[in-house]
């Protein structure tokens, strides 16, 4: 090798220091999702997270990535629209004191949902 070769990094961030700036963003954000794909799928592919007993804390989303349902199910059946809950996310205990009635009929109303869905019957609480 011979000593006036220009070493590539440093080549690179002084003739090209957006490239670099851009390319190092991209990398960061492929990084990003790829530990968070990683991470979402170690979570979901344990079996205590699937079919878990409805409680209040959980989201309408979360219920339905527990029972393998379209999120859209849920909603319909629990008639969430958009912009319904009034603060932060939309767990059951949120959207079923939006709507006015106890967490126990809503539970019911998913439950019934998630078995026209042919998810099954949801576990019960221990």
């Amino acid at each position: 090798m011979s000593r006036d070769r220009p070493r590539a990094l440093p080549y690179l961030w002084a003739h090209h220091r957006p490239a670099v700036i851009a390319f190092g963003l991209a990398l960061a954000v492929a990084v990003f999702f790829l530990i968070r794909l990683v991470v979402h799928t170690i979570y979901w592919a344990d079996p205590a997270h699937r079919d878990q007993p409805l409680e209040g804390w959980m989201t309408p989303g979360y219920v339905a990535r527990s029972y393998q349902v379209d999120g859209e199910v849920l909603r319909d059946a629990i008639g969430l629209a958009p912009r319904t809950v009034p603060e932060g996310r939309p767990t059951l205990s949120r959207i079923a004191a939006a709507r006015g009635i106890p967490l126990e009929q809503l539970v019911a109303e998913i439950e019934a949902a998630l078995v026209a869905a042919g998810a099954g019957p949801p576990r019960r609480r221990e």
